[in-house]
Protein backbone atom coordinates (compact mmCIF):
# COMPACT_ATOMS: atom_id res chain seq x y z
CA UNK A 1 0.00 0.00 0.00
CA UNK A 2 1.24 3.55 -0.70
CA UNK A 3 2.69 5.33 2.33
CA UNK A 4 1.99 8.97 3.25
CA UNK A 5 4.23 11.34 5.20
CA UNK A 6 2.08 14.19 6.55
CA UNK A 7 3.47 17.30 8.28
CA UNK A 8 1.21 19.93 9.86
CA UNK A 9 2.10 23.50 10.81
CA UNK A 10 -0.07 25.96 12.70
CA UNK A 11 -3.15 25.97 14.89
CA UNK A 12 -5.58 23.40 16.26
CA UNK A 13 -7.83 23.94 13.25
CA UNK A 14 -4.98 22.85 10.98
CA UNK A 15 -4.49 19.78 13.17
CA UNK A 16 -8.19 19.00 12.89
CA UNK A 17 -8.14 19.45 9.10
CA UNK A 18 -5.12 17.14 8.87
CA UNK A 19 -6.92 14.54 10.96
CA UNK A 20 -9.80 14.57 8.46
CA UNK A 21 -7.41 14.13 5.52
CA UNK A 22 -5.60 11.31 7.33
CA UNK A 23 -8.90 9.56 7.96
CA UNK A 24 -9.91 9.88 4.28
CA UNK A 25 -6.55 8.55 3.06
CA UNK A 26 -6.43 5.57 5.43
CA UNK A 27 -10.01 4.70 4.45
CA UNK A 28 -8.69 4.29 0.89
CA UNK A 29 -5.86 2.02 1.98
CA UNK A 30 -3.02 4.52 2.33
CA UNK A 31 -0.67 3.94 5.26
CA UNK A 32 0.62 6.85 7.31
CA UNK A 33 4.33 6.93 8.09
CA UNK A 34 6.55 9.12 10.22
CA UNK A 35 9.55 8.30 8.01
CA UNK A 36 9.66 10.68 5.08
CA UNK A 37 12.24 8.51 3.30
CA UNK A 38 9.80 5.62 2.84
CA UNK A 39 6.88 7.81 1.74
CA UNK A 40 5.18 7.58 -1.64
CA UNK A 41 3.14 10.71 -0.91
CA UNK A 42 4.34 13.82 0.95
CA UNK A 43 1.77 16.32 2.21
CA UNK A 44 2.34 19.53 4.18
CA UNK A 45 -0.60 21.34 5.76
CA UNK A 46 0.46 24.96 5.99
CA UNK A 47 -0.06 28.08 8.11
CA UNK A 48 0.07 31.70 6.91
CA UNK A 49 -0.44 33.60 10.16
CA UNK A 50 3.26 34.49 10.36
CA UNK A 51 6.03 34.52 7.80
CA UNK A 52 8.11 32.08 9.84
CA UNK A 53 5.43 29.39 9.49
CA UNK A 54 5.41 29.81 5.71
CA UNK A 55 9.19 29.72 5.51
CA UNK A 56 9.29 26.51 7.57
CA UNK A 57 6.81 24.83 5.24
CA UNK A 58 8.63 26.00 2.12
CA UNK A 59 11.97 24.93 3.55
CA UNK A 60 10.66 21.51 4.53
CA UNK A 61 9.11 20.90 1.11
CA UNK A 62 12.26 22.07 -0.63
CA UNK A 63 14.34 19.63 1.40
CA UNK A 64 11.94 16.74 0.78
CA UNK A 65 12.04 17.29 -2.98
CA UNK A 66 15.29 15.37 -3.18
CA UNK A 67 13.38 12.18 -2.38
CA UNK A 68 11.93 12.09 -5.89
CA UNK A 69 15.33 11.31 -7.41
CA UNK A 70 14.82 7.97 -9.12
CA UNK A 71 11.21 7.77 -7.88
CA UNK A 72 9.14 9.82 -10.37
CA UNK A 73 5.87 8.28 -9.09
CA UNK A 74 6.08 10.21 -5.80
CA UNK A 75 3.43 12.86 -5.11
CA UNK A 76 4.18 16.11 -3.25
CA UNK A 77 1.45 18.46 -2.04
CA UNK A 78 0.77 21.65 -0.11
CA UNK A 79 -2.54 21.99 1.73
CA UNK A 80 -4.22 24.69 3.79
CA UNK A 81 -3.69 28.39 4.34
CA UNK A 82 -0.47 29.03 2.41
CA UNK A 83 -1.80 26.85 -0.39
CA UNK A 84 -4.94 29.00 -0.45
CA UNK A 85 -3.07 32.32 -0.55
CA UNK A 86 -0.35 31.34 -3.03
CA UNK A 87 -2.14 28.83 -5.22
CA UNK A 88 -0.46 27.97 -8.52
CA UNK A 89 2.55 30.05 -7.55
CA UNK A 90 3.68 27.11 -5.39
CA UNK A 91 3.63 24.73 -8.35
CA UNK A 92 5.53 27.22 -10.48
CA UNK A 93 8.17 27.95 -7.83
CA UNK A 94 8.84 24.38 -6.63
CA UNK A 95 9.43 22.00 -9.51
CA UNK A 96 8.49 18.84 -7.63
CA UNK A 97 5.15 20.05 -6.15
CA UNK A 98 2.16 18.39 -7.85
CA UNK A 99 -0.75 19.25 -5.58
CA UNK A 100 -2.01 22.51 -4.07
CA UNK A 101 -5.31 22.33 -2.16
CA UNK A 102 -6.91 25.26 -0.34
CA UNK A 103 -8.77 25.50 2.93
CA UNK A 104 -12.24 24.67 1.56
CA UNK A 105 -11.18 21.52 -0.26
CA UNK A 106 -9.66 19.23 2.38
CA UNK A 107 -12.40 16.67 1.66
CA UNK A 108 -11.08 16.36 -1.90
CA UNK A 109 -7.44 15.70 -1.00
CA UNK A 110 -7.80 11.90 -1.04
CA UNK A 111 -9.39 12.04 -4.51
CA UNK A 112 -6.60 14.24 -5.83
CA UNK A 113 -3.85 12.13 -4.27
CA UNK A 114 -5.40 9.04 -5.86
CA UNK A 115 -5.54 10.69 -9.26
CA UNK A 116 -1.97 11.93 -9.17
CA UNK A 117 -0.43 8.81 -7.66
CA UNK A 118 -2.17 6.42 -10.05
CA UNK A 119 -1.27 8.55 -13.06
CA UNK A 120 2.35 8.84 -11.99
CA UNK A 121 2.61 5.09 -11.34
CA UNK A 122 1.02 4.28 -14.71
CA UNK A 123 3.45 6.61 -16.47
CA UNK A 124 6.44 5.78 -14.28
CA UNK A 125 8.63 4.44 -17.06
CA UNK A 126 7.92 7.47 -19.23
CA UNK A 127 8.17 10.18 -16.54
CA UNK A 128 11.26 12.18 -15.89
CA UNK A 129 11.96 12.92 -12.20
CA UNK A 130 10.76 16.52 -12.60
CA UNK A 131 7.87 15.99 -15.04
CA UNK A 132 4.67 17.76 -14.03
CA UNK A 133 1.18 16.34 -13.51
CA UNK A 134 -0.28 19.02 -11.26
CA UNK A 135 -3.63 19.75 -9.60
CA UNK A 136 -4.38 23.15 -8.03
CA UNK A 137 -7.72 23.69 -6.31
CA UNK A 138 -8.19 26.82 -4.20
CA UNK A 139 -11.73 27.68 -5.27
CA UNK A 140 -14.51 28.45 -2.80
CA UNK A 141 -16.99 25.68 -2.11
CA UNK A 142 -20.40 26.26 -0.50
CA UNK A 143 -21.01 23.93 2.43
CA UNK A 144 -17.33 23.19 3.03
CA UNK A 145 -17.81 23.85 6.76
CA UNK A 146 -19.73 20.56 6.95
CA UNK A 147 -16.91 18.44 5.55
CA UNK A 148 -14.61 18.31 8.60
CA UNK A 149 -16.54 15.88 10.77
CA UNK A 150 -14.84 12.45 10.78
CA UNK A 151 -12.26 11.35 13.34
CA UNK A 152 -9.46 8.83 13.51
CA UNK A 153 -9.00 8.14 17.21
CA UNK A 154 -6.02 6.44 18.78
CA UNK A 155 -6.54 3.80 21.43
CA UNK A 156 -7.95 5.32 24.62
CA UNK A 157 -7.91 8.84 23.16
CA UNK A 158 -9.46 11.11 25.79
CA UNK A 159 -9.74 14.43 23.98
CA UNK A 160 -10.82 15.60 20.54
CA UNK A 161 -11.24 18.79 18.52
CA UNK A 162 -14.58 19.52 16.86
CA UNK A 163 -14.67 22.09 14.05
CA UNK A 164 -17.92 24.10 14.32
CA UNK A 165 -17.34 26.81 11.70
CA UNK A 166 -14.95 28.13 9.09
CA UNK A 167 -13.83 31.59 8.11
CA UNK A 168 -13.71 35.04 9.68
CA UNK A 169 -15.40 38.38 8.94
CA UNK A 170 -13.50 40.59 11.39
CA UNK A 171 -10.69 41.71 9.05
CA UNK A 172 -8.10 42.68 11.66
CA UNK A 173 -5.53 44.69 9.75
CA UNK A 174 -2.63 42.36 10.62
CA UNK A 175 -4.42 39.11 9.76
CA UNK A 176 -4.49 37.06 6.57
CA UNK A 177 -7.08 34.56 7.83
CA UNK A 178 -10.15 36.11 6.11
CA UNK A 179 -8.28 35.74 2.82
CA UNK A 180 -7.18 32.15 3.46
CA UNK A 181 -10.23 30.77 5.30
CA UNK A 182 -12.97 32.84 3.67
CA UNK A 183 -16.08 34.34 5.26
CA UNK A 184 -17.84 32.92 8.33
CA UNK A 185 -19.81 29.72 7.71
CA UNK A 186 -21.25 27.68 10.57
CA UNK A 187 -22.36 24.08 10.89
CA UNK A 188 -25.71 23.05 12.32
CA UNK A 189 -26.08 22.43 16.05
CA UNK A 190 -27.58 19.02 15.32
CA UNK A 191 -24.59 17.99 13.22
CA UNK A 192 -22.10 19.12 15.84
CA UNK A 193 -23.97 17.36 18.65
CA UNK A 194 -24.12 14.14 16.63
CA UNK A 195 -20.34 14.31 16.13
CA UNK A 196 -19.77 14.83 19.85
CA UNK A 197 -22.11 11.95 20.71
CA UNK A 198 -20.12 9.67 18.40
CA UNK A 199 -16.84 10.76 19.97
CA UNK A 200 -18.12 10.14 23.50
CA UNK A 201 -19.42 6.71 22.47
CA UNK A 202 -15.85 5.94 21.30
CA UNK A 203 -14.32 6.93 24.64
CA UNK A 204 -13.60 10.66 24.32
CA UNK A 205 -14.10 12.51 27.61
CA UNK A 206 -13.35 16.09 26.54
CA UNK A 207 -14.08 18.06 23.36
CA UNK A 208 -12.78 21.44 22.28
CA UNK A 209 -14.96 23.40 19.86
CA UNK A 210 -12.92 25.13 17.17
CA UNK A 211 -13.52 28.24 15.09
CA UNK A 212 -11.54 31.22 13.82
CA UNK A 213 -13.73 33.35 16.09
CA UNK A 214 -15.57 30.59 17.81
CA UNK A 215 -17.94 32.65 19.96
CA UNK A 216 -19.42 34.33 16.87
CA UNK A 217 -20.68 30.93 15.75
CA UNK A 218 -23.97 30.95 13.88
CA UNK A 219 -24.61 34.67 13.96
CA UNK A 220 -25.46 34.75 10.24
CA UNK A 221 -27.34 31.44 10.12
CA UNK A 222 -29.28 31.13 13.37
CA UNK A 223 -31.44 33.29 15.62
CA UNK A 224 -30.90 34.41 19.20
CA UNK A 225 -33.45 32.59 21.38
CA UNK A 226 -34.52 33.49 24.90
CA UNK A 227 -31.66 35.98 25.03
CA UNK A 228 -29.11 33.31 24.14
CA UNK A 229 -26.79 33.62 21.16
CA UNK A 230 -26.39 30.70 18.75
CA UNK A 231 -23.03 29.90 20.37
CA UNK A 232 -24.56 29.67 23.84
CA UNK A 233 -27.31 27.48 22.41
CA UNK A 234 -24.58 25.23 21.00
CA UNK A 235 -22.71 25.11 24.31
CA UNK A 236 -25.88 24.05 26.10
CA UNK A 237 -26.61 21.34 23.53
CA UNK A 238 -23.10 19.89 23.68
CA UNK A 239 -23.05 20.19 27.47
CA UNK A 240 -26.16 17.97 27.57
CA UNK A 241 -24.41 15.05 25.82
CA UNK A 242 -24.36 12.17 28.27
CA UNK A 243 -20.91 10.83 29.14
CA UNK A 244 -19.08 14.02 28.17
CA UNK A 245 -16.97 15.17 31.10
CA UNK A 246 -15.32 18.34 29.83
CA UNK A 247 -16.09 21.07 27.29
CA UNK A 248 -13.75 23.77 25.96
CA UNK A 249 -13.64 26.18 23.03
CA UNK A 250 -11.05 28.28 21.20
CA UNK A 251 -10.38 30.95 20.07
CA UNK A 252 -12.94 33.64 20.91
CA UNK A 253 -12.94 37.39 20.32
CA UNK A 254 -13.74 39.84 23.13
CA UNK A 255 -16.55 41.31 21.02
CA UNK A 256 -18.36 37.97 21.12
CA UNK A 257 -18.26 37.67 24.90
CA UNK A 258 -21.75 38.91 25.78
CA UNK A 259 -23.46 38.48 29.14
CA UNK A 260 -25.11 35.20 28.10
CA UNK A 261 -21.73 33.61 27.37
CA UNK A 262 -20.08 34.95 30.54
CA UNK A 263 -22.97 33.53 32.54
CA UNK A 264 -22.29 30.05 31.12
CA UNK A 265 -19.18 29.81 33.27
CA UNK A 266 -21.34 30.03 36.38
CA UNK A 267 -24.00 27.49 35.36
CA UNK A 268 -22.44 24.88 33.02
CA UNK A 269 -20.22 22.62 35.14
CA UNK A 270 -18.73 20.77 32.16
CA UNK A 271 -17.50 24.08 30.67
CA UNK A 272 -13.91 24.20 31.87
CA UNK A 273 -12.68 27.32 33.70
CA UNK A 274 -10.19 28.41 31.06
CA UNK A 275 -10.59 31.29 28.61
CA UNK A 276 -8.08 32.04 25.89
CA UNK A 277 -8.94 35.68 25.22
CA UNK A 278 -6.70 37.35 22.61
CA UNK A 279 -5.66 40.86 23.64
CA UNK A 280 -3.16 41.76 20.86
CA UNK A 281 -2.34 45.17 22.39
CA UNK A 282 -2.95 47.22 25.49
CA UNK A 283 -2.84 50.47 23.54
CA UNK A 284 -6.20 51.90 22.47
CA UNK A 285 -4.52 53.66 19.56
CA UNK A 286 -3.06 50.41 18.26
CA UNK A 287 -6.23 48.43 18.93
CA UNK A 288 -8.06 50.87 16.68
CA UNK A 289 -5.35 50.57 14.03
CA UNK A 290 -5.63 46.79 14.30
CA UNK A 291 -9.42 47.01 13.89
CA UNK A 292 -9.95 45.12 17.14
CA UNK A 293 -13.20 46.99 18.07
CA UNK A 294 -12.61 47.20 21.85
CA UNK A 295 -10.51 49.28 24.23
CA UNK A 296 -8.12 48.24 26.95
CA UNK A 297 -10.68 49.31 29.56
CA UNK A 298 -13.42 47.21 27.97
CA UNK A 299 -11.09 44.22 27.83
CA UNK A 300 -10.23 44.59 31.51
CA UNK A 301 -13.92 44.87 32.44
CA UNK A 302 -14.65 41.68 30.51
CA UNK A 303 -11.91 39.86 32.42
CA UNK A 304 -13.45 41.06 35.68
CA UNK A 305 -16.90 39.83 34.59
CA UNK A 306 -15.56 36.39 33.67
CA UNK A 307 -13.73 36.10 36.98
CA UNK A 308 -16.85 37.15 38.87
CA UNK A 309 -18.78 34.35 37.14
CA UNK A 310 -16.03 31.76 37.72
CA UNK A 311 -13.43 32.84 40.31
CA UNK A 312 -11.10 29.90 39.59
CA UNK A 313 -10.90 30.65 35.85
CA UNK A 314 -7.50 30.60 34.13
CA UNK A 315 -7.10 33.29 31.48
CA UNK A 316 -4.53 33.16 28.69
CA UNK A 317 -4.00 35.46 25.74
CA UNK A 318 -2.15 36.47 22.56
CA UNK A 319 -0.18 39.72 22.32
CA UNK A 320 1.53 41.24 19.29
CA UNK A 321 4.62 43.38 19.80
CA UNK A 322 6.09 45.61 17.11
CA UNK A 323 2.87 46.37 15.26
CA UNK A 324 3.48 49.25 12.78
CA UNK A 325 3.70 52.55 14.62
CA UNK A 326 4.04 50.98 18.09
CA UNK A 327 5.78 53.55 20.28
CA UNK A 328 7.45 52.95 23.61
CA UNK A 329 4.28 54.32 25.21
CA UNK A 330 2.12 51.86 23.25
CA UNK A 331 4.33 48.96 24.25
CA UNK A 332 4.33 50.11 27.89
CA UNK A 333 0.51 50.09 27.81
CA UNK A 334 0.54 46.47 26.63
CA UNK A 335 3.06 45.51 29.28
CA UNK A 336 1.02 47.19 32.01
CA UNK A 337 -2.25 45.59 30.93
CA UNK A 338 -0.65 42.14 30.87
CA UNK A 339 0.49 42.70 34.45
CA UNK A 340 -2.89 44.15 35.49
CA UNK A 341 -4.82 41.16 34.15
CA UNK A 342 -2.34 38.67 35.60
CA UNK A 343 -2.60 36.11 32.81
CA UNK A 344 -1.91 32.46 33.52
CA UNK A 345 0.04 32.30 30.28
CA UNK A 346 0.38 34.24 27.04
CA UNK A 347 1.67 33.73 23.54
CA UNK A 348 3.80 36.71 22.50
CA UNK A 349 4.23 37.27 18.78
CA UNK A 350 6.47 39.65 16.92
CA UNK A 351 4.43 41.41 14.23
CA UNK A 352 4.97 39.76 10.86
CA UNK A 353 3.80 41.54 7.67
CA UNK A 354 1.39 39.36 5.68
CA UNK A 355 0.69 39.83 2.01
CA UNK A 356 -2.45 41.77 1.06
CA UNK A 357 -3.18 42.95 4.62
CA UNK A 358 -3.53 46.66 5.45
CA UNK A 359 -0.87 46.58 8.17
CA UNK A 360 1.78 45.35 5.73
CA UNK A 361 1.78 48.72 3.96
CA UNK A 362 1.38 50.93 7.01
CA UNK A 363 4.05 53.49 7.73
CA UNK A 364 6.45 53.27 10.68
CA UNK A 365 7.25 49.56 10.42
CA UNK A 366 9.20 48.58 13.53
CA UNK A 367 12.83 47.39 13.23
CA UNK A 368 13.38 43.70 13.99
CA UNK A 369 15.78 44.54 16.79
CA UNK A 370 13.12 46.56 18.60
CA UNK A 371 10.60 43.75 18.11
CA UNK A 372 13.07 41.29 19.61
CA UNK A 373 13.68 43.47 22.66
CA UNK A 374 9.97 43.96 23.35
CA UNK A 375 9.27 40.29 22.74
CA UNK A 376 11.87 39.17 25.27
CA UNK A 377 10.83 41.77 27.81
CA UNK A 378 7.15 40.82 27.65
CA UNK A 379 8.01 37.11 27.76
CA UNK A 380 9.83 37.74 31.02
CA UNK A 381 6.69 39.36 32.45
CA UNK A 382 4.51 36.46 31.29
CA UNK A 383 6.92 33.84 32.60
CA UNK A 384 6.93 35.49 36.02
CA UNK A 385 3.13 35.56 36.08
CA UNK A 386 2.90 31.91 35.03
CA UNK A 387 5.35 30.87 37.73
CA UNK A 388 3.40 32.80 40.34
CA UNK A 389 0.09 31.20 39.28
CA UNK A 390 1.52 27.70 39.22
CA UNK A 391 3.43 28.07 42.47
CA UNK A 392 0.10 28.85 44.15
CA UNK A 393 -1.06 25.34 43.19
CA UNK A 394 1.86 23.51 44.82
CA UNK A 395 0.62 21.40 47.70
CA UNK A 396 -2.97 21.51 46.47
CA UNK A 397 -5.17 18.73 45.17
CA UNK A 398 -6.42 19.31 41.63
CA UNK A 399 -8.45 17.32 39.12
CA UNK A 400 -6.85 16.24 35.85
CA UNK A 401 -7.86 14.33 32.75
CA UNK A 402 -4.98 12.05 31.79
CA UNK A 403 -4.36 12.35 28.06
CA UNK A 404 -1.49 9.87 27.74
CA UNK A 405 2.30 9.84 27.57
CA UNK A 406 4.09 13.12 28.18
CA UNK A 407 5.59 14.66 25.05
CA UNK A 408 8.65 15.75 27.02
CA UNK A 409 9.25 12.48 28.90
CA UNK A 410 7.87 9.20 27.53
CA UNK A 411 8.43 7.55 30.90
CA UNK A 412 5.71 9.72 32.44
CA UNK A 413 2.10 10.58 31.77
CA UNK A 414 0.46 13.95 31.36
CA UNK A 415 -2.94 15.41 32.03
CA UNK A 416 -4.59 18.81 32.14
CA UNK A 417 -6.31 20.61 34.94
CA UNK A 418 -9.70 22.28 34.38
CA UNK A 419 -7.70 25.50 33.86
CA UNK A 420 -5.76 23.77 31.03
CA UNK A 421 -2.48 23.55 32.91
CA UNK A 422 -0.25 20.59 32.09
CA UNK A 423 0.52 18.16 34.92
CA UNK A 424 3.30 15.56 34.55
CA UNK A 425 3.20 12.49 36.80
CA UNK A 426 4.29 8.89 37.13
CA UNK A 427 1.46 6.51 36.39
CA UNK A 428 0.35 3.48 34.44
CA UNK A 429 -1.82 2.71 31.44
CA UNK A 430 -4.88 2.45 33.67
CA UNK A 431 -4.73 6.22 34.23
CA UNK A 432 -5.07 7.11 30.53
CA UNK A 433 -8.47 8.56 29.70
CA UNK A 434 -9.47 8.84 33.34
CA UNK A 435 -10.41 11.89 35.40
CA UNK A 436 -8.93 11.91 38.89
CA UNK A 437 -7.20 14.07 41.47
CA UNK A 438 -3.47 14.60 41.91
CA UNK A 439 -1.51 16.50 44.48
CA UNK A 440 0.80 19.10 42.95
CA UNK A 441 4.32 18.67 44.30
CA UNK A 442 6.34 21.21 42.32
CA UNK A 443 6.41 23.44 39.26
CA UNK A 444 9.06 24.49 36.76
CA UNK A 445 7.06 27.46 35.52
CA UNK A 446 4.66 26.31 32.83
CA UNK A 447 4.43 22.63 33.81
CA UNK A 448 3.22 21.16 37.08
CA UNK A 449 4.39 17.88 38.59
CA UNK A 450 2.02 15.78 40.64
CA UNK A 451 1.40 12.52 42.42
CA UNK A 452 -1.85 10.61 41.75
CA UNK A 453 -1.28 8.17 44.62
CA UNK A 454 -3.35 10.04 47.18
CA UNK A 455 -6.33 9.19 49.33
Amino acid sequence: MPKVFFKTYGCQMNERDSEQVTRDLTARGYVMTGDEKEADVVLINTCSVRDLAEQKALGKMGMLGRLRAGRPEMVFGFLGCMAQSRGRELVEDLAHVDLVVGTQKFHKVADYVDQLYQRRVALRDRLMDDERLSIVDVEEEPGSQETIREHTLSERQATAFVSIMQGCNMHCTFCIVPATRGSERSRSIAGIVAEVEDLVARGVREVTLLGQIVNLYGRHEFETRDGKSPFVQLLEAVHAVGGLRRLRFTSPHPIGFRADLVECYARLPKLMPHVHLPLQSGSDRLLKAMHRTYTAAKYLRLVEQIRAARPDVAITTDVIVGFPGETEEDYAASRELVRAVGFDNAFIFKYSPRRDTPAATMEAQIPEGVKDERNQDLLAVVNALALEKNTALVGKRVEILCEGVSKSNDARLMGRTPGNKIVIFEGSERHIGEVFDVRIERTTGFSLYGNPAIA
